[in-house]
């Protein structure tokens, strides 16, 4: 047997970190590369006798995320203690949600068309952070990011593969950075994921036992996560080995889960309602004003560009890859009014700078109104296109106004391209013998009819562009 002889049933857990000023139940700021226990208070710490106050912003923008993901908003939804001990998590229980979540119902349609069912998205606070040192100094605690408002979206098992979870991790993320819901930098621990995995032989209707790897960080740690824990499994079947139910650890440097414990079920955490903290009533009026406000998603943007501003898919999907990648593409386009010359530019010239210098602002790269000028050039004859690639490099990085760079470095000739075809036309035409030698000396009459065009232009006109108009006008009579 092989893998191919099982179903794999994958369900995710995601969290996602609200973009707030301040934690979810103090005044403390949610800030990110904060000295290490800066932004800590009595509450976020839970000495005894806080009292903990949610945060509205964190509640709307939890329901912003449930609309955008097309889940139900319970009228009526309550917090409680999830009981563990972490040193991570001073007071010993999380404040989460259990019986009654923020959102219900909901999910996203991969490429596919197939559809992956959310659970629900709940609002709960995160934990602090550890730093494994070493067996001598030991591990350090930083309680900056305990309190931090997050989002937890479940997913229904209904994911079958590495491919189709990623898939559903970057739509979900895009949702979520589109809506200006979260940043959802991974990198910084903005966007994690669990899985929970099992197998079981094909067609079979019982689910095997699952177990949960947690806290993966980057969309190619989910997928080769997924590819080992399932192949894992399927190897300690054959060998008649049983699957525990546990927690496990990724390792992305071994390519390797470990087990860390045996899994917790609900029950195990002691969920009761948070006595500090009432139930919050979501008016429909919040609702509907929410939804009303929704921005464009990605996926809206993308078939926008695909049908109204026919752009093709491959454009469509790298320009809406990111947010501010697609706000620039738009800025450049209300100065200049064509998709695909600003989208040729900006996927090719403008990206290939953001690999050089990572940045979410491509003002940092060329100002808009800088592409705008030379694009502008280009169109209107007065640059090459290679003096165009000149200029931007010369511009790129720089607040330099690309116009006046061109002017003083001589790229800006101020002959334009149909001038100079007019003064190769009149040159030939009064030179019919010249042109006739054209077929036994064409280096010689080259020189001659490119003297011509810079004695009448004065030397202004430029190589790169009179020289392939006289060859392409001089074979034309042959």
């Amino acid at each position: 047997m092989s893998i191919k002889d099982f179903d794999i049933t994958i369900g995710l857990e995601i969290h996602a970190e609200l973009n707030t000023n301040t934690k979810v139940f103090c005044s403390c700021k949610n800030e990110f590369g904060a000295e290490p226990n800066t932004n800590v208070c009595p509450v976020c710490i839970g000495l005894p006798g806080a009292l903990p106050v949610i945060n509205r912003k964190a509640v709307e923008l939890a329901v912003k995320a449930g609309l955008c993901m097309g889940c139900k908003i319970s009228p009526l939804t309550i917090f409680e203690r999830k009981n563990y001990f972490y040193p991570d998590l001073s007071k010993a229980y999380q404040i989460s949600q259990l019986q009654k979540p923020l959102c219900l119902g909901g999910g996203i349609t991969l490429d596919s068309g197939k559809f992956i069912r959310l659970n629900r998205i709940h609002l709960e606070e995160d934990a602090g952070k550890l730093t494994h040192v070493n067996s001598t100094v030991g591990s350090l605690i930083d309680y900056n990011r305990g309190g931090v408002p997050l989002i937890e979206i479940v997913t229904e098992p209904d994911i079958t593969n590495a491919e189709d979870a990623v898939e559903f991790m970057m739509k979900l993320r895009s949702n979520l950075v589109f809506g200006g819901i979260a940043e959802c930098r991974m990198e910084q621990g903005g966007m994690r994921c669990d899985v929970n995995l099992s197998v079981k032989p094909a067609g079979s209707k019982v689910l095997g036992t699952r177990t949960e790897m947690k806290n993966l960080n980057s969309f190619k740690m989910v997928g080769r996560a997924i590819d080992y824990e399932a192949k894992r499994q399927v190897e300690a079947i054959e060998n008649g080995e049983k699957i525990i139910q546990q927690t496990r650890k990724w390792d992305d440097n071994k390519g390797k889960s470990f087990a860390m414990r045996n899994k917790e079920e609900a029950n195990d955490y002691r969920y009761f309602p948070d006595p500090d903290i009432l139930a919050i009533k979501v008016g429909n009026k919040l609702v509907s004003e929410t939804k009303l406000g929704l921005p464009r998603l990605s996926e809206q943007r993308k078939n926008y560009y695909v049908t109204e501003l026919k752009l093709p898919l491959y454009d469509a999907k790298i320009l809406t890859s990111e947010l501010f990648i697609s706000n620039y593409f738009e800025e450049v386009l209300k100065q200049f009014d064509n998709a695909k010359i600003v989208s040729n530019w900006i996927m090719t010239e403008v990206l290939r700078k953001l690999k050089e210098k990572e940045t979410n602002n491509l003002n940092d790269i060329i100002l808009v109104s800088n592409l705008v000028q030379i694009i502008k050039m280009v169109e209107q004859k007065e640059i090459t296109r290679l003096s165009a690639k000149e200029l931007f490099e010369k511009v790129c990085f720089t607040k330099l106004d690309a116009k006046e760079t061109a002017k003083t470095g001589g790229i800006l000739t101020g002959i334009s391209e149909n001038e100079i075809i007019k003064i190769i036309d009149e040159a030939l035409a009064a030179n019919p013998r010249a042109v006739e030698d054209y077929k036994t000396e064409p280096d010689k009459v080259i020189k001659f009819f490119m003297g011509q065009v810079m004695r009448k232009t004065a030397g202004a006109a430029k190589v790169e562009v009179a020289m392939p108009i006289l060859q392409k006008k001089l074979s034309e009579q042959k």
